[in-house]
């Protein structure tokens, strides 16, 4: 019953950021799509296709209509009027490379009587490179392979991501005379817009020095190309991205149809109709993987042991995208190693039931969405020979929980709210 609770719930929080179910509300009316020439739609991220799918369903039939957007690989759906691309993600590819500079060049050709219609969600970042002249490819994928070893939080990566790019940062938005009507799904803690999928049509409020800043923050020594450009951009000899207040902001309308708070609000819903208590701690949650666990091991420590700040039983949700520091060789991504941290907090604590997935299905590089703790975690995992201390330090979480059978797959969802965690704390009598 208990597992089915949390992974109901996990659907439930999916289901509340599915585009093909949330996106129609936010189209421009009928009326106002009369009044343009043409539109195009372009796109980029994890959600994409899914996206553009919505569009393709909720557009009247005699409304012109053609695009382009790019998805993960095995993302993809079948569209009639929208081409959909798949590319590489999370280090970019020519794929993506190739598919961003053609979205680029439809946005330059349209006008004033057009609409540029911007499907954006998480995942664009890497699925819209376009490197500047500068920096070719093959520096911007080592530069994008350190910043997501380092530990850097996705802010602080999308800072040196827009300094290295012709289309992010504000620069799809510059690069167009058409209005641009842009809808998101937020993959970013506060859905901050110039964080999502480095925003594209955003105005951008960092600049080269503080992409600078971000590589000597986490230790990077970036290939010559990309420090020399950012170096120019420093000094002032390289256009900086465009700023809060710049005039080309004017046409540019943004919309938010999916975000973490509400897929939260969602799956807390599953929890109150069992007759549980829902606690959403936040969607802001962030930080290194093991250290969230240790946080919020210490609060499900207080409850189980001593009924407060909440009384069983109780569901502790919380979203956000935490980081990993890549120390081992093992195979896992953050909501893996998060949970494998939580086993360890937790280890003496019975009783305790938990789940961390990444809303897009991926659990950072690997085929499982995250993975589930049980109160008999630790006992079946010594029966195993597991080391929880030994797989943490070599970042395994994958191989931990794939060995007890508690990975949770779903594969691709096409959409990407980030990470969501709950830890489940059931009455004695209840624990099953």
């Amino acid at each position: 019953m208990s597992r089915e609770l949390l992974l109901n719930s996990f659907r439930a929080a999916v289901a509340a950021a599915d585009p093909l179910e949330t996106l129609a509300a936010h189209l421009p009316s009928p009326a106002r799509i009369e009044g343009f020439r043409r539109t195009f739609v372009v796109g980029a991220g994890k959600a994409a296709a899914s996206m553009a799918l919505a569009v393709e369903r909720h557009w009247p039939a005699d409304a012109a209509l053609a695009g382009l957007v790019v998805t993960r690989y095995a993302h993809g759906l079948p569209c009639t009027r929208i081409e959909v691309v798949e590319a590489g993600h999370p280090v970019p590819d020519a794929a993506g490379e190739d598919a961003a500079a053609r979205i680029l060049a439809h946005a330059r050709a349209l006008d004033a009587e057009d609409l540029l219609l911007v499907l954006v969600s998480g995942g664009g970042s890497s699925l819209l490179s376009l490197p500047v002249d500068a920096v070719p490819m093959a520096e911007l994928k080592t530069v994008t392979r350190q910043l997501l070893a380092s530990g850097a939080p996705i802010q602080e990566i999308n800072v040196v991501r827009k300094h290295l790019s012709r289309i992010q940062g504000g620069r799809l938005a510059q690069a167009t005379r058409a209005t641009v009507h842009v809808l998101v799904v937020s993959d970013v803690a506060g859905d901050d817009l110039s964080a999502i999928a480095s925003g594209p049509c955003a105005p951008d409020p960092s600049t080269y020095r503080d992409a600078l800043d971000v590589l000597a923050r986490w230790g990077i020594v970036p290939p010559a190309g990309v420090a020399a450009h950012l170096a120019r951009g420093a000094a002032g000899a390289v256009d900086e991205t465009p700023k809060p207040g710049d005039a080309v902001f004017a046409r540019v309308e943004h919309r938010m149809i999916a975000t973490a708070h509400a897929s939260l609000d969602a799956a807390a819903r599953v929890f109150e109709a069992a007759g549980v208590r829902a606690v959403v701690l936040g969607d802001t949650i962030t930080g290194e993987a093991r250290e969230v666990a240790q946080v919020l091991g210490a609060i499900a420590r207080e409850v189980a042991t001593r009924e407060r700040p909440f009384r069983r039983p109780v569901a502790l949700i919380s979203g956000g995208e935490c980081t990993v520091t890549v120390r081992g060789s093992g195979r896992g991504g953050r909501c893996a190693e998060f949970l494998l941290a939580l086993v360890r907090a937790l280890a003496d604590v019975p009783g305790v039931w938990a789940l961390a997935a990444d809303t897009d299905g991926i659990d950072g590089s690997e085929d499982n969405a995250g993975a589930l703790l049980t109160p008999d975690t630790s006992a079946r995992a010594a029966a195993a020979g597991l080391d929880a201390r030994r797989m943490l330090d070599d970042n395994d979480g994958y191989g931990f929980f794939s060995a007890l059978g508690d990975l949770v797959v779903t594969g691709p969802t096409r959409t990407n709210v980030n990470d969501y965690r709950v830890i489940l704390l059931l009455p004695e009598a209840a624990r099953g």
